[in-house]
């Protein structure tokens, strides 16, 4: 082959190239080619991918960008002259070259960004060396002079360029898509070549692999613009030419200029650049005099093993230490610990909190007696190895949690320290996910909103899903899919766009430092939090720069407040590193359900797990964190069974129970499937650590290997037992398959007890916090949320189930943040709307050097008024902070401004020197002596003062309106914004020191409790509508969006056209109603309701709404666990099913419904009395979820109303009906939904006879 590609856009030329890196290379290998370049527009965030890519397939890749070219210099930036840019093909020939052209695109972002990242003339000339240039498209500087008509400077800029780069490494690019531009201009370029001497080089301007995916990449170019591909006047590309084309296509395009063609191949064997991975860039760092830097880690070792045991620590402590450090001496990272030291010193040194540690890091002893962990590894028997061991080569990765308010200091000592140039953030991208792909084709493919929504809707909210996984798992979309062809044109056009990036962002954490500046070993990006890599976290790791993790943990900045207010308040100074995690009294407390604040077992369904878990040590604790995950809540029921029976815990051989023991006869961590290798077939550490990474990652041929060896042992080349075996060491062949098998089927899902360990410290200390000091916590607790008013409002209530009473803000006696006095708590003047720091230290300062004030006249007076403005003054008196100075908001309203204006107008004086001796004189008669009186206003109604305060505040604090309607409210409601908010925060991981599962555990066990809140259920929610907004349809009709307000927060309601007409009566600001509708779900947004009836609240309580159906009880007002699922493991579904004909399935011993709704089934029993048409018998296999598996049916079936009766046989148990009377039909697509759902053999359907 004598052609290669040199102009080819990947899919990470954001939303513009639709090529996939490993689909384009596999294409260009199929087609026989060499060689394949990467070009993407300003950026090269694919270069290592695609030349890992390339390696893996045989082809050789050539690393390079299509820059853009400023129009004058990079450093202009006016939108009239310099808004356009050019383009620019560069290529790296060898590291020289790949150097400067990583400095060029650096340069682009750093300094030249407008619109683009644009370079210059003279940043080429400074980094040409190593590098080819092409002249681009029809972009390109060259032809667009040619296109212009402007021959003479088309050719000064070919001249200009060819002196840059020097003869041979500058190249005219030929191109021809069929477009007239690029023939009118093919003499001009051919004649430039011949006057200047300057190569020809052809190539297509690849976007996509093959012609067929032309419309996936107009799709892209229409989300990128937000538009639809009917959208005349949207940027489009002209035809379907854009395409990786063969040698052959591209010989037969440029018959005329074979030279063009043999050049690519001249330009391809020139370049010549590799990667170099694993040589580590790490920063210098300086020891004290006198010692080198291994001395120095020796010494702060063997310090901090006497501050941690004690001075005569143990033998095996000693010996542990010498072990680990001769590993980390061995593996060449002594300077890693000491960087990790220093900034972690820096900050406690500074009174910056600092977590006890995240992940593997926690299970070393070096990192412990460093201070760089705090938990001890040997006490809770953590292993080294699952951190660092000489058989896995890599980089340690120790992550760190500071208080989130400052963090940004130890990033700063950590720059200041090695220099600004060599510390950056890192970049990360945001994928298009299955919803997302969906949902972003419908739009461009102008699928109306609906449709878009219920086929994004039918795919799984689960970890890792995919649209293939959804087809595969979800009826319903595969229904939609098989039988709608406009269906399965979004579903098509969304899987050739799955996965691909969408946009570029900063880690939120990710910080790496290196040893030269960093634009010398990667390229630089500009964010809008200032410059990151170019390559992902993973990438700088692998290319040997140390990265690390600076994450911010509210919760640490919560224990920071506490102890400093518990150490005012009551003297008391808290060690938590000097103190053992044994307080039965925080496990009573975690084990009664008060887990609100406590770091990660708020959740709703983490609270449930611990109410029945009921931990007694903190081994339950860290069990609890790894097994709240997908996966290993499988285990949960046994782990509790075992622990509350320990004769149920069975074990294949003994040799287990050491290692099972502390779990109860659970495998859950990482480190026991490590442990059980290496004790019952005798794996050395490293090897261990190799077996469970394979496992984890389902590497079959490996686990296959390994179970032999397992089993039977190894023998090395002499013959010699290398690894024993379980045989060998006296475990039957039959007990230790069983141990292997589910050592397998377990790894995938175990957690890294480290890890766990390491967050449950912090539980356990927020947790001692909450049950010893509940005041101080949770003032800090709220100080940490301010802002969230949902949030605020969930921890008062929690405040009021404690018995702490939350005072309104109080310019006498507030501070910045919640504060404790006289065990209450007083709201922050941080939390009260437009006051701002400057205002409340203001206040602050005036109140303690003048004393307090005793009406709103001394307050004003006292006031450095130049900080204080008007709006700050009239939120404080609508908040009810100045409620000290007069209980009459309406007289302080009325009067603040012309006080505020007085105060003004003296301070101006004052600064002018204009103050007359009878101002001097008048300013020192205090305030309450000068006659001051308010204003005789009458006060204000109280609730129009609960209305100011929830306004300025976000929360009604001293009472709400809705109180007095609770008792109705809860018997109305099967749903509280409180459970809606719980259920947005699981479906996006909003969970402290949670990642991207947090989401999942929390739907999870929410089904597996029986209560989970799913999206298109029916519910009823009651409050007041603080909000109303409508708008005219396109049909001419209104609708209206309603903010309704219950007694826990806020919920958005859509009232569409038809329904608004018939329930006009009772929408409007103010009203207390009950709404019944559908739960409405979308990605990214809050959950809503779509509303199907309004009624007034007293209507829908005495009476009922009209024809309502049955919603079940779920008690969102009083007592309640998350959503109201008292339900246990087994109940799944209790509210919708009757087991035989007659009974109803309690839930904790109580009939699910109530009054109302036992009428409404009565009345849907007598309306479907007429003989069914038949009978469907549906059984549920054991294997699997049933709980799952029966809601899934519960779905369908409705989804198919029809005259047949449904019976279903779940695994072991009686034949159970719906118990809302369902029928369904018996259609052959309603059939084939059951049968991929239960499997062949489970699915009947019998016609009645006669």
């Amino acid at each position: 082959m004598s052609f290669a590609h040199l102009h080819v856009h990947t899919e990470y030329s954001l939303l513009d190239g639709a090529a996939r890196i490993r689909d384009v290379v596999a294409r260009a290998r199929e087609l026989g080619m060499e060689s394949l370049a990467i070009t993407d527009h300003g950026v090269m965030f694919g270069a290592v991918d695609f030349y890992k890519e390339c390696k893996k397939q045989g082809i050789k890749p050539i690393i390079g960008c299509e820059v853009y070219t400023a129009a004058r210099r990079m450093t202009d930036k006016e939108s009239d002259k310099d808004k356009g840019q050019g383009h620019l093909i560069l290529l790296a020939k060898n590291e020289t070259g790949y150097k400067n052209l990583i400095k060029i695109v650096s340069e682009g972002f750093i300094r030249g960004f407008y619109y683009k990242p644009r370079i210059d003339k003279e940043v080429l000339r400074a980094h040409s060396e190593g590098i080819i240039s092409l002249s681009g498209c029809l972009a390109g500087n060259v032809q667009h002079r040619l296109l212009n008509g402007d021959y003479a400077g088309a050719k000064a800029e070919a001249e200009e360029l060819l002196e840059i780069f020097g003869a041979g490494n500058f190249y005219l690019e030929l191109q021809d898509q069929h477009l007239e531009e690029e023939r009118a201009i093919y003499d001009d370029m051919l004649k430039l070549s011949q006057e200047l001497s300057i190569p020809l080089a052809a190539t297509n301007d690849v976007h996509y692999v093959r012609r067929e995916d032309a419309k996936a990449h107009d799709v892209l170019l229409a989300i990128q613009t937000a538009t639809t591909l009917d959208d005349e006047k949207r940027m489009r590309f002209p035809n379907d030419e854009f395409y990786l084309k063969s040698e052959a296509e591209m010989r037969e395009i440029f018959a005329a200029v074979p030279e063009a063609i043999e050049n690519t191949n001249v330009i391809a064997e020139a370049c010549a650049f590799d990667f170099r991975f694993g040589e580590y860039h790490l920063p210098e760092f300086v020891p004290p005099e006198g010692m080198t830097n291994r001395d120095y880690l020796r010494k702060l070792c063997h310090d901090g093993l006497i501050e941690r045991y004690g001075d005569n620590p143990a033998q095996n402590l000693i010996d542990r230490l010498e072990y680990e450090l001769g590993t980390i001496e061995s593996m060449g990272y002594v300077e890693y610990f000491l960087i990790v030291w220093d900034f972690i010193n820096y900050a406690k040194q500074n009174k910056i909190m600092v977590g006890p540690g995240r992940g593997s890091a926690a299970g070393s002893i070096v990192a412990y007696c460093l201070a760089i962990t705090d938990i001890d590894p040997i006490k809770y028997n953590l292993i080294f190895e699952r951190f660092l061991n000489p058989e896995r080569v890599s980089m340690p990765d120790i992550d760190i949690d500071f208080c989130y308010e400052r963090r940004p200091e130890v990033i700063d000592y950590v720059t200041r320290k090695y220099g600004e140039d060599r510390v950056s953030q890192i970049i990360t991208f945001g994928t298009m996910k299955a919803k997302q792909a969906v949902r972003d084709v419908g739009r461009a493919l102008s699928v109306s909103y609906a449709k878009t929504d219920q086929i994004a809707k039918a795919i799984p909210f689960e970890l890792g899903m995919t649209i293939d996984k959804a087809l595969a798992t979800s009826p319903e979309l595969a229904e939609m899919y098989e039988s709608d062809v406009e269906t399965r044109e979004v579903i098509d056009m969304a899987k050739a766009i799955e996965g691909m990036p969408r946009h570029a962002s900063t880690h939120a954490a990710g910080v790496v430092i290196s040893k030269a500046p960093i634009d010398e070993y990667v390229p630089l990006y500009l964010s809008d939090k200032g410059p990151a890599t170019q390559f992902t976290m993973t990438t700088i790791e692998e290319l040997g720069l140390l990265k690390m993790d600076f994450l911010g943990l509210r919760n640490l900045t919560v224990i920071r407040d506490a102890l400093e207010m518990i150490e005012k308040n009551h003297g008391v100074k808290i060690d938590f590193s000097k103190m053992d995690y044994d307080d039965p009294g925080v496990y009573e407390m975690i084990a009664a359900g008060n887990t609100g604040g406590v770091f990660q077992l708020e959740s709703g369904g983490m609270t449930q797990f611990m109410k029945n878990l009921k931990p007694t040590c903190f081994e339950d604790i860290v069990a609890g964190i790894a097994l709240y995950r997908p996966g290993p809540m499988d285990s949960i029921p046994k782990y509790i069974d075992n622990k509350k029976n320990p004769a149920h815990i069975r074990y294949a051989c003994p040799e287990l129970a050491p290692i099972l023991d502390v779990t109860y006869g659970c495998l859950i961590y990482q480190e026991q499937v490590m442990q059980i290798v290496r004790d019952l077939a005798g794996y050395s550490y490293g090897r261990s650590d190799l077996v469970r990474r394979a496992m984890s990652k389902k590497k079959m041929s490996v686990m296959l290997e390994e179970k032999e060896y397992f089993i039977n042992g190894k023998l090395d080349e002499n013959g010699e037992v290398e690894i024993p075996g379980c045989i060998r060491n006296g475990i039957s062949r039959e007990a230790a398959e069983a141990i292997f098998d589910d050592m397998v089927s377990f790894a995938q899902y175990a957690f890294n007890k480290s890890h766990a360990a390491a967050y449950g410290v912090v539980a356990y200390e927020t947790g001692y916090l909450k049950k010893h000091y509940p005041v101080e916590f949770m003032a800090a607790l709220m100080t940490s949320v301010m802002g969230d008013t949902a949030q605020i409002a969930r921890y008062i209530r929690n405040c009021g189930d404690m018995g702490i009473e939350v005072l309104p803000p109080c310019v006498n006696k507030s501070m910045k943040k919640f504060s404790v006095e006289n065990g209450k708590i007083h709201f922050g003047l941080l939390g009260v709307k437009n006051v701002g720091e400057g205002a409340i230290d203001a206040m602050i300062r005036a109140r303690t050097e003048k004393g307090e004030p005793r009406d709103i006249f001394s307050f004003i007076n006292n006031l450095e008024i130049s900080l204080v403005n008007k709006k700050a003054v009239e939120s404080l008196i609508k908040a009810g902070a100045c409620d000290c100075l007069s209980d009459n908001r309406a007289a302080m309203l009325a009067i603040y401004e012309s006080l505020v204006e007085s105060a003004q107008n003296t301070a101006k004086k004052n600064i002018e020197g204009q103050m007359s001796l009878f101002d001097l004189a008048a300013e020192s008669i205090p305030a309450e002596a000068s006659g001051g009186r308010l204003p005789d206003v009458a006060p204000f109604d109280r609730n129009i003062e609960l209305e100011l305060e929830k306004e300025m505040l976000g929360v009604y604090l001293t009472d709400h309106p809705l109180n007095s309607y609770k008792e109705k409210m809860q018997k109305v409601s099967t749903l509280t914004a409180d459970d809606i908010a719980r259920l947005a925060a699981g479906e996006t991981g909003l969970q402290e020191g949670s990642d991207e599962i947090a989401g999942a555990m929390e739907r999870s066990f929410a089904r597996e409790r029986g209560g989970e809140i799913r999206d298109g259920m029916k519910c009823v929610m009651s409050g007041m509508i603080s909000g109303q907004k409508t708008l005219i349809t396109k049909n001419n009709k209104m609708m209206a969006f309603l903010d309704l307000e219950d007694l826990f927060g806020l919920t958005e309601v859509v009232v569409f056209p038809n329904v608004y007409e018939r329930c006009l009566g009772a929408i409007h600001e103010g009203s207390v109603v009950a709404i019944r509708g559908t739960l409405n779900f979308k990605e990214e947004e809050a959950p809503k309701i779509l509303a199907d009836d309004v009624l007034d609240l007293e209507d829908a309580y005495e009476n009922g709404f009209p024809q309502r159906r049955s919603y079940g009880n779920r008690d969102g007002y009083g007592g309640r666990g998350q959503a109201g699922c008292t339900g246990g493991y087994a109940q799944q579904n209790a509210g919708s099913m009757q087991a035989g004909e007659e009974s109803r399935i309690q839930k904790n011993g109580r009939p699910e419904g109530n009054a109302k709704n036992d009428e409404a089934h009565d009345t849907r029993q007598s309306v479907q009395a007429a003989p069914p048409d038949g009978l469907i018998k549906l059984r549920i296999p054991s294997e699997g979820n049933p709980q799952r598996t029966l809601e899934q049916l519960m779905i369908n079936l409705a989804r198919h109303p029809g005259n047949y009766d449904v019976l279903i046989y779940p695994p072991g148990g009686k034949a159970i009906r719906p118990r809302n009377g369902l029928r369904a039909d018996a259609s052959a697509s309603l059939l084939r939904q059951m049968q991929a759902i239960l499997g062949d053999g489970n699915v009947k359907a019998e016609a009645k006879q006669g």
